[in-house]
């Protein structure tokens, strides 16, 4: 499934680094027994800071970001770069709007809507990448397709019959619980509507009331709940109607044994049974906004006067739209995989992911393919708050630990406040699994038809790494994949803190524990180190 995941906090961690005087001099990075006392702070954020915070910087902003922002003030400057495509493997991308228009790919031996295959690649019309999707939106979850199959011989069939049994009591009883609270909430707005005689009334206004009705008096303190959590009711109906709309397609989709989303017409346990799909890589609804916010933090076109700054200039995006409602089947993850390397990506992003994975050799395979064709792999590490070097995760790069890829590079999810709550209450870690962390929380970028909001998961850290990969592309051409992976990975900041892991106060980890290398990536960092190799 795609891994975004919505809070209310607006937290997160990143580094600095200075810049030596003169046109020729060293570049010196902070001593990094400085990194831990650093100011912090204590004010919150600005609307400007948190729709930017990912690219600010601790010393220059005193907001723990990547530092892209002084990467180009002071490090990039004028210089001209390579441009370098991105393929997003994804939902789709809204190629239309207003931010990521002007940084698509564009196939130049496709022509245009002639039902031909003019570069005989396999696949017709693919202008602006593929949709291995078709027109299909809504699908189940990898495990509930285990158990529609019947095949009670799977290995896998009795962990997904168990997975099953748990997520739709889970699921179920939380339907019941919004169900409860939108009814409360709704007839609280009823009653102070009427009470009032218009539906804008002020919490003020609320608190002012004098009655001894008992449904008014419930109403106020009804409202004065959704207060505590700085909503209204009006707020409160449309964020607990958006909830319960995710609620039901979970149950009516993702969990239903008996629904089927495919519409491609292929064998989806058949991998040489190619060309399905169509090159349309657009959302087929405007609610299918993962690809296009994942696009937008990567490569939103830059100093445009319009709502976001991409991680990276010089940035062709490709869509491949091949991660539905629901899980992703394995043959379009590994076709995906191999169309962006075969059409020339140079940096990959997969800010998706699942638990059971009946072809992950596929995958993996792909992933290998991808390493030997000199391109970079960026993958969200997921939102299960689990260590993933004991809870499954897919795609991964190895078996039993032992890598088949070097330029594959997996990323946790920060928080915009230094200190104990760096790290994302959602996302999973582990310290084989997962490689470095970035920016995840309240990630403010592109949406469908010209929007823009913050939402925030590992789908949001995936494509800031992945933005930092490009950018040491770009103004660092020679450099190979695996020598970007090294430079992202060895040139974040270590955080040596205890931090608090799961969003459970009573679980607290040393930072170090949580990744390969137990740093966050630094754009700044990283383009200092790729100028000396």
């Amino acid at each position: 499934m795609k891994f975004n995941h919505r809070v209310i906090a607006y937290l997160g961690f990143a580094g600095t680094l200075f810049l030596g005087c003169g046109s020729t001099g060293e570049i010196l990075s902070t001593p990094i027994e400085n990194i831990d006392s650093a100011p912090l702070k204590v004010t919150e954020l600005t609307d400007a800071e948190a729709k930017n915070w990912g690219h600010l910087d601790l010393v220059n902003d005193t907001i723990p970001g990547m530092s892209v922002d002084k990467a180009y003030t002071e490090i990039i400057k004028n210089k001209k770069g390579k441009s370098v495509i991105v393929a997003v493997i994804d939902s789709g991308v809204d190629i239309d709007h207003e931010d990521l228009n002007g940084v698509l790919w564009t196939n130049k031996d496709e022509i245009p809507n002639n039902g031909k295959d003019d570069d005989n690649n396999g696949y017709v019309d693919d202008v602006h990448g593929w949709n291995f999707l078709g027109d299909a939106y809504d699908e189940q979850l990898e495990f509930v397709r285990i158990l529609a199959s019947g095949d009670t011989s799977n290995p896998s069939y009795d962990a997904a019959k168990a997975q099953y049994e748990e997520d739709y009591q889970m699921w179920s009883g939380r339907k019941m619980q919004y169900d409860q609270i939108a009814q409360a909430v709704n007839g609280a707005h009823e009653t102070l509507t009427k009470h009032f005689g218009k539906s804008d009334y002020t919490i003020e206004e609320v608190n002012a009331i004098e009655t001894e009705d008992q449904a008014i008096m419930q109403a106020v303190q009804i409202a004065n709940g959704m207060h505590a959590s700085d909503l209204t009711l009006a707020d409160a109906k449309v964020e607990i109607n958006e909830a319960l709309v995710s609620i039901n397609e979970r149950l009516n989709f993702n969990l239903n044994k008996d629904f089927s989303g495919r519409t491609t017409g292929d064998d989806i346990n058949d991998l040489s049974d190619i060309g399905y799909g169509n090159g349309n890589v657009k959302p087929v609804k405007k609610s299918e906004s993962h690809g296009t916010h994942v696009a937008g933090i990567i490569a939103a076109e830059r100093n445009n006067g319009l709502g976001v700054n991409g991680v990276a200039n010089n940035v062709e995006i490709m869509s491949i739209r091949a991660v539905p409602n629901g899980d992703e089947y394995d043959k379009d993850v590994a076709l995906a995989i191999r169309y962006a390397v075969d059409n020339g990506a140079k940096v990959i992003n997969g800010s998706f992911g699942k638990s059971f994975s009946p072809h992950a050799e596929w995958v993996r395979d792909a992933i290998k393919y991808a390493s030997d064709n000199d391109v970079v792999f960026v993958h969200a590490a997921g939102n299960s708050s689990e260590n993933i070097d004991v809870e499954p995760n897919f795609p991964d790069d190895n078996v039993n630990f032992v890598e088949v890829s070097n330029t594959y590079i997996r990323v946790g999810s920060l928080t915009s406040k230094y200190g104990s709550n760096i790290v994302s209450g959602f996302s999973n870690y582990g310290k084989k699994n997962v490689d470095v962390f970035a920016p995840g929380s309240a990630i403010y970028s592109t949406f469908p038809e010209n929007e823009y909001k913050s939402i925030s998961g590992t789908s949001m850290a995936a494509p800031a790494v992945a933005g930092v990969a490009a950018l040491v592309r770009s103004y660092y051409p020679k450099l190979t994949a695996a020598q970007v992976k090294q430079v992202i990975l060895e040139s974040g900041l270590p955080i040596t803190t205890k931090v608090v892991v799961g969003g459970d106060s009573s679980n607290v980890k040393s930072f170090s524990d949580l990744s390969t290398t137990g740093k966050i990536v630094n754009a700044y960092n990283a383009l200092i180190m790729a100028s000396k190799l």
